[in-house]
């Protein structure tokens, strides 16, 4: 399957089919120098074997986690494409989840005043999302992705193969941006999970190109986030209150987690049943015990903050949306909403 994002300046393909990983040298223009981008977390097998493919590769492993997706890691990036003489006719080849691949191309985006970049992503989340539309940015005095740039890669593959070594909990973790997104614009997407009464029971490569498919659309319509593309946001702004709150302890939740307590409550009370049934099948929490003032904090230092309000996606029917600018308090009695 091809998904194109026809963008009237960075235009360019997401290829999903099994194996293309193996033949990424067939996709990509590797035949020049390539700085992987990887981490500790992901197989070292899909390394050696993208190396194979490369005229003149080199290896930069992050450590796994969000902890590394900060203002450090890009400079050291930034440092090894300069030891190891990158020039602009080079590329940076993006191989992991979210954190890589917003890592990478920030990274790329900024090397040179910008050389190529591919993302080859290896989690479910970052195949339905942020593998798609051109955010790159790191984590800066505890806000998340306030540091960053636009900007598209040349080309994605997506490989479901390299989804086999993946728990359960980390596929849901993924699959919860899908569901936002057939939330939001499709109910036919939608009616697939509600459906699905085991995690089995759904397939996951059909869900993983609708989710793209609705994606590449609204980056088509709203490239730079000026208006459509804000309603990908939603279960985001409560959510990243919540992820924040809990990063630094033992109890920490995933992004996609986050994002699916985010939008229970950020919709009609039908709408909110719908939706935590699904994230029951997932095993994802609609409740968890955090700190509440940091959370609150955590969503009001925001980037979407717009003076006293900020900007939101609310849920009223499935498969539509519409944005509502909130207040502090208005946000705070929803998120109290998600305390255990």
């Amino acid at each position: 399957m091809i998904v194109k994002v026809n963008l009237p300046i960075n235009a360019y393909e997401i290829k999903i089919e099994r194996g293309i990983l193996k033949r990424a040298d067939e996709e990509l223009n590797l035949n020049r120098r390539v700085m992987i981008v990887t981490d500790d977390g992901v197989p070292s097998e899909y390394a050696d074997v993208l190396k194979t493919k490369c005229k003149d590769a080199s290896l930069f492993v992050l450590k796994h986690g969000e902890e590394s997706k900060n203002l450090d890691s890009f400079a050291a990036i930034e440092k090894a494409l300069l030891e190891n003489n990158f020039s602009r006719k080079d590329c940076v080849v993006a191989l992991g989840g979210g954190v890589v691949g917003d890592l990478a191309g920030f990274a790329a985006s900024c090397f040179m005043r910008g050389i190529d970049f591919y993302n080859i992503p290896t989690t479910v989340l970052s195949q339905v999302d942020s593998s798609v539309g051109g955010k790159t940015a790191v984590d800066f005095n505890g806000v998340k992705n306030i540091v960053g740039t636009f900007y598209q890669p040349k080309k994605v593959l997506i490989d479901p193969n390299v989804l086999n070594t993946l728990s359960d909990r980390q596929k849901a973790n993924g699959l919860v941006e899908a569901i936002k997104m057939a939330a939001t614009f499709d109910e036919e997407l939608f009616g697939i999970f509600e459906k699905a009464e085991k995690f089995d029971d759904l397939d996951i490569e059909y869900v993983i190109g609708k989710a793209i498919q609705i994606k590449a659309d609204v980056v088509e319509k709203d490239e730079k986030e000026a208006g459509l593309r804000k309603v990908l946001n939603f279960g985001h702004t409560l959510g990243h209150g919540v992820e924040a709150a809990l990063q630094d302890t033992d109890r920490a939740l995933l992004h996609g987690e986050c994002v699916g307590m985010g939008m229970t409550v950020m919709c009609d009370e039908d709408v909110k049943e719908r939706i935590v049934k699904i994230l029951n099948v997932l095993n994802i929490p609609v409740k968890y015990e955090f700190d509440f003032d940091e959370a609150l904090d955590a969503v009001t230092h925001d980037k979407k903050l717009n003076g006293s309000t900020i900007s939101t996606v609310y849920v009223s029917k499935i498969g539509s949306y519409e944005l509502r600018d909130m207040t502090k308090e208005e946000l705070s009695s929803r998120l109290k909403l998600l305390l255990l």
